[in-house]
């Protein structure tokens, strides 16, 4: 069929680190991934005629110290929703499925029965001759010598085979991916890592065995082991002062011809893994070494792959920067497979987007994250988890250097953005934890000033273009399922996909008569961008489209005083009656042209201010000055999520993305189905809401002890999974746990009660009406209305 010749098409293997597959991930749709890639290769040497070498005794990942069970109980309740087979498991069971180890530090287990290993080489083969059967034509050797765009969104790919004109192109080139790239401008952020492991000749105890041991992953010795015929083999995931970069491919290219080669191998950089492994399998100690194997794996700053069309060229996508390799390769097929025949994404992978990355995105960065990146392929993975190697990039606010030293700084896009402030009586630094940690205290208290006071906060990471142009409202009114606002206003709009699915949340103001601001958050940038030029290709629409993300800067001041304080610092009148909820103008703030909207994340009484990067810190430092007297300071994205969970704000890549539609996330007041424009996803749209919702996005209370959901995990009703949250936090204004989860219809109703498991405990939740806390506007709205009754 056309989809599996392309899914095959696109696959492509060369250096697998001991051909390991497994279902485990701590990815939410990544596991679809893993899942499918499994379920095909089963099927594979029936369909193919080709064997592939597949065993599958299933992995045990261990736990040797509390935290790491911690850990696995974490990863445990974010799959009982998944299709994908796992079990946390005690000692005993440990032991049982893998008798040669020593059990003295053994606490538990994660077990994926149907997990094991695949011969890279016999499956490459086989995807081969399954693409030859289904009509594809194979070159090799093939290597591109360039690549033309045309005028039309087509390709000419030049091969010493001659000149292939192609609708699309697919850059799957491994290790060559950096300069595929660069033959059309692009300079991918991925670089090769030495990878070693080490096989054994034959180990009796192995030899006497009746079945295949189970891969084991020990997670605190940084290794994988696995049986090879009747030895062993075992891959360290070395240390990151230890670890080795082939960094001369990034400046120099990989050096012609090389294709099956491999590193020469160095023992001593991994023999304290070594040790460790022969502390946890002792059989190890007597056992021969026959082969050490090096050779290179791509990484990518963050060791996700880069996924999926790429903004800045018409039909080019990436299927790149693949650190797991062989058990990505059939699931990603299949992904990108769906989304080039469907136009739309199957479901939602951002987190591998290609377009999470851009130009701050620079050679040293790619090596500094790449080494951290390696070496934390067995670190506890924690929730609000952060990596400092190669920060900060150039992607600095205005604020910057004033905030730095004041505050926990996260990670957005290349953004450093506070997530909360100290206090001097406060614990500083970064406390990672399952459970509440040093951030909990100072989130509070930002969260009692923007409600009681005056906050103000750091929010230049936004995405922001600029569309104008004869055909701007009629591009927009496509794309949106909102209608556009006047000129002066602003509004919420949605950018749907065929099928309904959420793709994009945008805020949109138009500030002068064709002309619109747009505002995404900083991990959509790019990925929204593209999507709009997208359509303005296709379509032929008249615009213009430029990118302002890093040169203009933004803050947030939200709270009952935040009025008092900005009209100290200009003229303009700033009460309700002239500066409406949902309204923009162009003000002289201390001198400072910005542009200023009346509008809050927080739902409280609010402006976002736009200036000029370069003017930043003297109108933040205006602000302050101005707002002593009102107790000002500043607060984090920390407080700004409690505060928007409180008032039921939606948040896009969590209530919202490609896996929801906007009528069951509860958006309909932003979808717009009687407005003229025939936006995309409007005809799916009504057919969902013909046939009825099938789920609904509840908001759930409850009181755990010292831990609070975080979002995808497991809710239970009746001893059955029934759905997943989406996010979650502690309400201090409420003082309980929120959360957001999607449920069947039948329980989303207010009052049901249903359980969510944090940390392997199920908690009692129960819906209720959202939302908990009113925005400012509608209690304003609400003492009106009592007012004028009276």
């Amino acid at each position: 069929s056309p989809r599996t010749l392309l899914q095959n098409c696109i696959i492509y293997f060369l250096f697998s680190k001991a051909g390991l597959t497994t279902y485990y991930h701590p990815g939410i749709n990544l596991k679809k991934v893993h899942y499918y890639s499994i379920k095909l290769y089963e099927q594979l040497e029936a369909e193919t005629g080709q064997a592939v070498g597949f065993h599958q005794p299933g992995s045990v990942r261990i736990a040797s110290t509390p935290v790491r069970v911690d850990e696995l109980k974490y990863q445990m309740t974010r799959t009982h929703w998944h299709p994908t087979p796992q079990y946390l498991i005690g000692p005993e069971k440990v032991q049982e499925l893998f008798p040669l180890l020593n059990m003295d530090k053994v606490l538990a287990g994660l077990y994926n029965p149907g997990d094991g290993h695949i011969d890279p080489y016999s499956l490459t083969m086989a995807l081969a001759a399954g693409a030859r059967k289904y009509g594809a034509k194979i070159y090799n050797p093939a290597p591109v010598t360039s690549l033309t765009p045309l005028p039309d969104g087509k390709w000419d790919v030049h091969t010493p085979h001659g000149t292939i004109r192609t609708n699309r192109i697919v850059n799957a080139s491994g290790f060559w991916a950096r300069e595929v790239g660069k033959m059309i401008g692009f300079e991918h952020p991925t670089i090769p890592v030495h990878h070693q492991y080490v096989v054994t000749a034959t180990v009796p105890e192995v030899k006497a065995l009746k079945r295949e041991l189970p891969v084991i992953r020990d997670l605190e010795g940084s290794y994988y082991l696995r049986q090879e015929r009747d030895g062993l083999l075992f891959g360290p995931y070395e240390k990151e002062h230890k670890m080795k970069l082939q960094d001369s491919w990034v400046t120099d290219g990989v050096p012609p011809g090389f294709g099956k080669e491999l590193f020469e191998s160095d023992l001593d950089r991994i023999m304290d893994h070594v040790e460790m492994a022969m502390e946890m399998v002792p059989v190890l100690k007597e056992a021969d070494i026959i082969n050490i194997v090096s050779g290179p794996i791509t990484y990518t700053p963050d060791l996700l792959p880069m996924v999926g069309p790429h903004q800045g060229a018409q039909n080019y996508w990436t299927a790149i920067g693949f650190g797991y390799g062989v058990i990505h390769a059939g699931g990603v097929g299949k992904f990108l497979s769906d989304w080039i025949i469907t136009g739309e994404p199957p479901y939602d992978l951002i987190e591998c987007d290609p377009n999470r990355y851009g130009k701050w995105t620079t050679v040293p960065y790619t090596c500094a994250k790449a080494r951290e990146s390696y070496g934390y392929n067995n670190v506890v993975g924690y929730p609000k988890e952060e990596r400092f190697a190669g920060r900060p990039t150039n992607r600095v606010s205005g604020v910057y250097e004033l905030l730095k030293d004041q505050a926990s700084m996260g990670f957005h896009a290349g953004w450093e953005q506070p997530h909360y402030f100290y206090k001097s009586a406060d614990e500083t630094g970064y406390r990672p934890s399952f459970r509440r940690t040093n951030w909990f205290g100072p989130v509070g208290r930002e969260c009692r000033l923007v409600m009681e006071k005056v906050g103000v906060i750091d929010l230049s990471p936004f995405g922001k273009f600029l569309v104008k142009g004869k055909d701007s409202v009629k591009l927009l009114d496509h794309l949106f399922a909102n209608s556009m606002p006047k000129v002066g206003l602003t509004n919420i709009s949605h950018m749907l996909t065929p099928r309904g699915r959420v793709y994009a949340e945008v805020t949109i103001t138009q500030v002068a008569p064709g002309e619109f601001l747009l505002l995404t958050g900083s991990g959509s940038e790019l990925h929204d961008l593209r999507w709009i030029e997208r359509e303005v290709a296709s379509g032929g629409y008249d615009v213009q489209i430029s990118n302002i993300t890093d040169n203009v800067g933004v803050l947030g001041v939200a709270g009952p005083r935040a009025r008092k304080v900005l009209q100290k610092l200009t003229d303009v009148d700033m009460s309700d009656s002239e500066f409406k909820f949902l309204s923009c103008k162009s003000i002289q703030l201390a001198g400072v042209p910005v542009r200023a909207i009346r509008i809050s994340y927080t739902g409280e009484l609010g402006w976002e201010l736009y200036m000029e990067m370069q003017h930043m810190a003297s109108v933040y430092q205006a602000i302050m000055e101005a707002g002593k007297e009102e107790g000002i300071n500043n607060f984090g994205t920390y407080a700004m999520n409690s505060l928007r969970m409180e008032k039921g704000f939606r948040g896009w890549g969590a209530e919202m993305n490609c896996d929801t539609n906007p009528l069951e996330a509860g958006l309909d007041y932003f979808i717009k189905l009687n407005k003229p424009a025939d936006f995309i996803g409007k005809k799916a749209l009504l057919d969902i809401k013909a046939q009825g919702l099938k789920r609904k996005l509840a908001h759930l209370i409850l009181s755990p002890d010292n831990v609070d959901p975080e979002g995808n995990e497991t809710i239970w009703h009746n001893g059955k999974v029934v759905g997943n949250t989406t996010s979650g936090c502690y309400s201090y204004t409420t003082q309980q746990s929120l959360a957001f989860g999607y449920l069947p219809v039948d329980l989303a109703a207010i009052g049901q009660t249903v359980e969510i498991e944090l940390l392997g405990t199920k908690y009692p939740a129960t819906v209720v009406q959202e939302p908990l806390v009113l925005t400012e506007p509608t209690r304003t709205r609400l003492q009106k209305k009592t007012k004028s009754s009276g």
